[in-house]
């Protein structure tokens, strides 16, 4: 069900206590748990990223080789971080999200402050049929509760040849470092969200979930399943991160 408007009057108060989401991914959960690490959430990714969330943002951009002036629309933006990043390309950038609080957070800082936020669900998105040249979402798919329905949208509002860009944690293709980054995933991650998260059960899930996610291959094959064409990835970092492009049909389906 598509989230109602920023400011509307039926906004969802952001409950006192952490909620910690669960594998089967129901939307309200989902929602009022990233509401509730909303505050330091771009701080902690940084440091439990060891600084590299910067780089797998400016690679994504690169990725979709935006020109000035095209729309580009940034699911999943959570405080619009990356939102912002996609703008430095000169595209007009939009930031849609389903969780008031991220949205929130990410209208307060000022320095995004002149980027349009718009509260949306991945499976219901609203926006009309061919609206943007490009849709990336980063480090949210795997939290979507139907993502054949969300990639089906995504083409939905991409205009025949546009671009997709899929930025998700993935597989280390190394096996040694792989078993490495799951033990990090599972022990460390949680540890150190406990020091700069303001909610680290929520971490304790996104570990979870990060280790139920489809490896490379896998996900290329949902999205060429789901509306979208040429679609290849490449690895960042090892294969922590993968980014999936792919791009729409040049004419739609009648």
């Amino acid at each position: 069900m598509t989230q109602p408007a920023l400011d509307g009057p039926q906004e969802r108060p952001v409950q006192d206590q952490p909620v910690r989401a669960t594998l089967d991914k129901q939307p309200r959960e989902v929602a009022q748990m990233f509401d509730g690490v909303a505050r330091r959430y771009d701080l902690t990714n940084t440091v439990l990223s060891f600084g590299q969330d910067r780089r797998w943002r400016r690679r994504t951009r690169q990725c979709l080789e935006l020109k000035p002036g095209q729309r580009v629309l940034d699911l999943a933006a959570g405080t619009g971080v990356s939102t912002a990043e996609l703008a430095r390309s000169g595209a007009a950038a939009v930031a849609c999200d389903f969780s008031l609080g991220m949205l929130r957070a990410g209208r307060g800082a000022r320095r995004r402050r002149h980027l349009p936020f718009v509260a949306g669900d991945a499976t219901r998105l609203p926006f009309a049929d061919g609206s943007f040249a490009a849709v990336t979402i980063s480090f949210g798919l795997r939290n979507v509760s139907d993502v054949p329905a969300a990639l089906r949208e995504m083409a939905r509002v991409t205009r025949p040849g546009g671009r997709l860009v899929v930025c998700e944690f993935s597989r280390p293709t190394w096996r040694p470092f792989r078993v490495l980054y799951l033990n990090y995933l599972m022990r460390a991650l949680p540890a150190v969200a406990r020091r700069v998260s303001s909610n680290a059960d929520a971490y304790v899930y996104l570990a979870e979930s990060i280790r139920a996610w489809p490896a490379q291959r896998e996900l290329a094959a949902i999205i060429a399943d789901n509306g979208w064409t040429s679609v290849r990835h490449r690895n960042l970092t090892g294969g922590i991160v993968a980014l999936h492009l792919a791009e729409t049909p040049k004419r739609r389906a009648r």
